[in-house]
């Protein structure tokens, strides 16, 4: 009995994390968890480093959502950013960024 927990479990969690995902609304104009991410320095460098073409997807997404918000309006159910197809495109420039950004405070220290 004990050996099926973790996978309701398991399977509970990722309900809750779908639901929460089409709670928040940015799907809704078509933009992926990346693109709402709040733009400081070390995005902005992670930004620069990522390919041209995924820079040049996260800007057409970001302006269609612009145009959308000023309309009030979202998109077509079929073009909503489903949950499984949502990447994390951003997060391992943004960690790689960070990461060197601590490194550099820690020699700067000595």
């Amino acid at each position: 009995m004990a050996s099926r927990a973790p996978v309701a479990t398991g399977r509970l969690l990722l309900g809750v994390r779908k639901w929460y995902y089409s709670l928040c609304g940015f799907n809704k104009i078509g933009l992926m968890r990346d693109d709402t991410i709040l733009e400081d320095s070390d995005v902005k460098e992670a930004l620069r480093r990522i390919p041209e073409t995924q820079y040049n997807d996260r800007m057409f997404r970001i302006k269609r959502a612009l145009d959308l918000s000023m309309k009030q309006q979202i998109l077509p159910k079929d073009q909503w950013t489903k949950y499984e197809e949502d990447e994390r495109y951003l997060t391992p420039y943004l960690e790689e960024v960070i990461r060197e950004r601590q490194e550099m405070e820690e020699w700067m220290k000595r």
